[in-house]
């Protein structure tokens, strides 16, 4: 109820900035693949579990950064189709 009684002049229906996060995402995706390659590199070649460790770290922020851009082209195909409409 209180929501509505509102004096700000944000709109009632806030938008995500897409194409800021699409970049931050390709970046995440690209950075996080190319760690997780130099990661495993180490990792075989001194035997150390602790790069296999980052190696997973670094895959798990390339695989979440994939998710995200999955989501923002849905979000954006839906806005798109919703303003042909």
């Amino acid at each position: 109820m209180w929501l509505r009684n509102r004096a700000g002049t944000e709109p009632l229906t806030a938008r995500s900035p897409y194409r800021l996060r699409r970049i931050l995402s390709l970046a995440a995706l690209v950075l996080g693949t190319a760690a997780a390659v130099y990661f495993i590199t180490q990792a075989m070649s001194t035997g150390e579990q602790v790069w296999a460790w980052e190696a997973a770290i670094a895959a798990a922020v390339a695989v979440f950064a994939a998710v995200d851009l999955v989501i923002i082209q849905r979000r954006l195909s839906r806005q798109r189709d919703r303003q042909h409409q």
